[in-house]
Order: C-alpha cells, then structure tokens, then sequence
C-alpha cells in the first residue's frame, strides 16, 4: 500500500497522541479508546494503520529509542577513554529510562514476547524500522567496547552480544530504581525491606557493565 502524505499525517497523529498518554499515564493506562479520542477518530481507524497495539506500542518505541539516541550522542565522547565512554552511555540510558517510565514499559512489553510472535504481530517494515533505532542506541555502547578491546582495557569476543545483554540488564535495572525497594534478611529467616535510591541503583549497573567489559565472564561472549 502506497503510504499517501494524508495517511502518513494521521499515522503521526496517533503515534503523537499514544507518546503523549504513554508519558502522562504510564503503558497499562493508556486505552485504544484514549488513544482514538486524543486524535479524535474511532478506534478501528487505528487499526488501517497498524495491525495491532503490539505494532502501535513498537512504532511507539522507536520515537523512544530515536530520542535516546540523541540523548546518548551528546553523552557519548568517541575520542575519550574507552572505560569512561562506557561509563557515560550506560548512565545516560538509565537516565533516559529514570526520566520516561514509559519507554522501559514499552521495551519490556515487547520483549516479554517471543520473536515468533512477535513477528507475526508486526510488520516487516516496521520491525526493520524497530530494529534500525534498536541499533542506532546498541552502537554506542558498540562502539565503546571495540574502542576498549582495541586498547586493551577490554576482553569481549562479541561486543554487540553484550550490548544487547546490558540493554536487557539496564531495562531490569530500572524496573528496581522504580520500585525503590530492595528485600534482604535482617535477622535469620525474618526478610526485611530497605529503600534504595536511583543513584545507587545506577551506580552499581554502571560499574557492573565495565566489569563485565572487563572480567573473565566478558572474554566468553
């Protein structure tokens, strides 16, 4: 189907309106209804223009992950320290999630599903589309990791494997700097529940990425 500007108008309209819902209400709370009556059209308007809400919430997912990108290029100093340069875009991502809960919601909400599935929910053009910002982010970190390699600060056989393994740590991670809890046992048997900030939690994904870049368990990936 040839993609008219008209339609290319109203797919952004409503890709718009799902953003705006997504960062005022969170993922869970954010209905088709409310979707369709923020653009003002009925509900199976919404579905001429994607197959589903799984390919609503992706295409909605990449205006995340193209924003992240941007976030993470002005964070991240090619010609700097390999070690630093990782420290720098792993804080920036979680600093992106830490600001929009959303897009951490919508991430897992995807990665929840199996890739079969997956890919018969969405289309073709828009998991390429997906997976194009998905990369655009990665590389980043990609980048930082072949640098370190390079200099000998690093040992990972496959950096975009372990880009894609601390992607799916930080989106974890972010999950726990939300809930700002942690469980732990005070007295034997007797579980206790402390608060943890986001600064901590942070702290310890950050410095846990280098040591992964760094450590012996790296040198297998």
């Amino acid at each position: 189907m040839v993609n008219s500007p008209r339609r290319i108008q109203r797919e952004q309209e409503i890709l718009a309106a799902t953003r705006v819902l997504f960062d005022e209400r969170g993922l869970r709370d954010a209905q088709i209804e409310d979707i369709a009556k923020a653009v003002g059209i009925n509900r199976a308007i919404i579905y001429r223009h994607f197959n589903g809400k799984e390919e609503l919430f992706a295409m909605t997912l990449v205006g995340y992950l193209n924003e992240l990108d941007a976030a993470l290029s002005l964070d991240d100093h090619p010609e700097g320290d390999p070690t630093e340069r990782l420290r720098r875009v792993t804080g920036a991502f979680l600093e992106f999630g830490e600001t929009y809960p959303a897009f951490v919601d919508c991430a897992h909400s995807l990665l929840r599903r199996r890739g079969d599935e997956l890919m018969a929910e969405i289309s073709e053009a828009v998991m390429f589309r997906l997976g194009r910002s998905m990369t655009a982010c990665l590389n980043h970190v990609v980048e930082a990791l072949e640098a370190g390699v390079k200099s000998g600060d690093f040992e990972v056989r496959d950096p975009f494997l372990l880009a894609n393994i601390f992607y799916n740590q930080a989106l974890g991670g972010l999950n726990l700097a939300r809930l700002q809890l942690t469980v732990r046992e005070g007295n034997p048997g007797l579980p206790t529940v402390d608060q943890v900030s986001f600064d901590e939690v942070k702290s310890y994904i950050v410095e846990g990425a280098v040591a992964m870049a760094r450590g012996v368990g790296a040198q297998t990936l």
